[in-house]
């Protein structure tokens, strides 16, 4: 399971218990009776991963009302009218949730007719900025001794959102998504929008721009996925819908990690949410499997799909006596890496879901780009069987054999969820031996040989692991060295080693590790976390990495020394007039083009403090 990036998107509010009883859509009932009729059994009593009500009354009403109406409490939320919805929304934070995005345009329209589109080799495209997920940016426009000048040039403020996909930077043009389904096109060097697009679903996930085929209906196309599994095609001048097509029919299938577009080709990895819905004891768990999805970047048209895992079976009957199902998960959570040189696409894939025997789960996966067919998987963890229904108190521990009465969906051999949530980064070394570098929530990076099917040349254990990371978004890296972030969140703070570490891509050697710096956090004690979840980005001579309690750090590659530090978590004035905040550094980190760093600040899915900002630095602020 993908804790931000996946799952947990328990996010928001957790599971709760469904209350089967039919609801009255047209009757209005107060929001502390709806509240505690379908959600007060999980929140009063939070466990693990679930936050506490506590936690929800300080979160936005909007990001409330967005997880009953589309996000993971839908299922919670199944027979109530919006109404109902807004009702305990407000009842937990005591205000009305905002008006929707899509009724409200942005008041800073960029003047101007509307130019094309040009995709350089120096922009910063889809999550890594290349094919191979490097996440280096060899030609920022800012070097290293430009670094401690670094000033805000601009903010921008989302609007009603809390969670978002990393900007794309291309042609001096800015792309982002937010949790409240609208995408942005905004102006590189100002911050005034080009254009806005409003889906109906939250989607975080990159935007991968390409130049489209004559006759396709546009010049270039941007590409992302949602929280429904929709895969969406716009105009990258305009923002006009060129199709959409669904990615996977399951329910609970969702997209996380950024398609990638090669030769004509969109790749698209397929999650799920059924990690979560497991928990509840009368759900029929699981059936779900991860996926690859190939379409014609023309009109979205599907050339293959392939599961990581066969077709689920029934494997018998909880002790609630509801049928149980397997194999299931294998969830592919981030961007896949394209190999040119052996025209193989690569992923990595999360956990198990139940105890059925699940081959590519937890393993990395190398795929035929024409055809889909596996060519080798490299199973890494066996065993790594989890859902929800683990996490709830009396449920199995990690890697305890359980006696299955009172646990529902909980597997028999309950693993440590510990997915490759993070993107697969294949790196070419001087000789041309090539490495293929896979970070996973264990806190383990892996330095596979392509050429032999994945076998292990090295490991380094960087972090004690958790589901939370270890390693949650990605490491980045530049032509020698690979920069691993560290979580370690829900580890007992006197065993975690959250902080970065750089390690030698050819020998696995680690080169240097710097402890996460402890610092107050500029909202308070509660929800103060110093681990680096946020996915490391590179440029030459300098890595950047952000923490969960807000602060960007930049460190020199070679040495490890600290260049430069802010603490994002403040209030902003914005181009767009929006109310914004910084918080928490999680998902996708800072992206680089034409001498300036863009940064989504507020990330407050699960266990990060929530804001709404993204942040354009330059030298000087120029």
């Amino acid at each position: 399971m993908k804790m931000a990036h996946g799952v947990v998107a328990i996010v928001l509010v957790g599971v709760c218990a469904v209350t089967r009883a039919a609801d009255d859509a047209d009757k209005l009932v107060p929001g502390d009776t709806l509240f505690a009729e379908r959600c007060a059994s999980c929140h009063e009593h939070a466990q693990g991963r679930v936050p506490d009500t506590a936690a929800l009354r300080a979160r936005p009403p909007e990001q409330i009302l967005a997880a009953l109406r589309s996000g993971v409490m839908r299922t919670q939320a199944t027979g109530l009218s919006v109404f109902q919805m807004q009702g305990i929304a407000q009842y937990l934070t005591g205000r009305e949730p905002g008006e929707s995005p899509a009724t409200v345009p942005e008041p800073n329209a960029c003047a101007g007719p509307i130019t094309a589109i040009q995709v350089r080799a120096t922009d910063w495209n889809g999550w890594g900025a290349d094919l191979v997920n490097s996440r280096f940016q060899p030609k920022p426009g800012i070097k290293p001794t430009d670094v401690p000048r670094l000033r805000l040039k601009w903010a921008y403020g989302y609007r009603g959102s809390f969670v978002y996909g990393q900007p794309t930077v291309i042609g001096g043009r800015v792309f982002t998504t937010s949790s409240t389904g609208r995408v942005y096109s905004l102006d590189a060097r100002t911050g005034c929008t080009h254009w806005t697009y409003d889906g109906e679903a939250s989607t975080r996930t990159a935007i991968s721009i390409s130049r489209l085929p004559a006759g396709a209906g546009a010049r270039s196309a941007a590409y992302f996925g949602d929280d429904s599994s929709n895969v969406h095609a716009v105009d990258a001048d305009t923002g006009r819908l060129l199709w959409k097509v669904r990615a996977d029919p399951h329910p609970w299938a969702r997209i996380t990690g950024s398609p990638k577009v090669y030769r004509g080709v969109l790749y698209v990895g397929v999650s799920s949410f059924e990690i979560v819905v497991a928990a509840d004891r009368h759900y029929p768990c699981c059936t779900f499997s991860g996926s690859v999805v190939a379409l014609d970047v023309r009109d979205g048209h599907r050339l293959w799909q392939t599961k990581m895992l066969p077709p689920a079976q029934p494997t018998g009957l909880s002790d609630a006596g509801t049928q149980l199902s397997g194999p299931a998960g294998a969830s592919v959570w981030g961007s896949p890496a394209v190999d040119e040189r052996r025209q193989l696409l690569y992923v990595g894939t999360g956990n198990s879901y139940t105890d059925a025997l699940a081959l590519n789960a937890n393993a990395i996966v190398a795929l035929e780009l024409k055809t889909g067919k596996i060519v080798w998987s490299h199973q890494i963890t066996p065993e790594d069987n989890f859902n929800m229904a683990c996490a709830r108190p009396g449920a199995c521990a990690p890697g305890e054999r359980c006696d299955l009465a009172g646990k529902a969906n909980c597997p028999k051999v309950v693993g440590p969820d510990v997915d490759f949530g993070a993107a697969t980064i294949l790196r070419t070394l001087a000789g041309g031996q090539q490495v293929l570098i896979a970070s996973q929530k264990s806190g383990v990076v892996y330095g596979l040989d392509p050429a032999q099917k994945g076998a292990i040349l090295w490991s380094r254990r960087v972090g004690v692991g958790s589901p939370l990371g270890g390693i949650e978004w990605g490491s980045g890296a530049d032509l020698t060295t690979v920069f691993a972030p560290v979580g370690d969140t829900l580890v007992p703070p006197d065993q975690a080693r959250p902080g970065l570490t750089a390690i030698d891509i050819a020998t696995g050697a680690e080169r240097w590790h710097l402890p996460a710096p402890i610092v107050a956090c500029s909202w308070g004690a509660v929800g103060c976390l110093h681990g680096l979840q946020q996915a490391a980005s590179v440029i030459p001579g300098v890595v950047f990495a952000g923490s969960l309690d807000g602060w960007l750090r930049a460190y020199d590659s070679g040495s490890g020394q600290l260049i430069w530090e802010l603490d994002t978590a403040k209030s902003y004035s914005t181009v767009n007039g929006v109310a914004a905040e910084g918080g928490s550094l999680d998902l996708g980190g800072a992206t680089f083009a034409d001498g300036t760093m863009y940064l989504n600040s507020g990330y407050g899915r699960l266990v990060g403090h929530p804001g709404n900002v993204l942040l354009a630095f330059s030298v000087d602020g120029r």
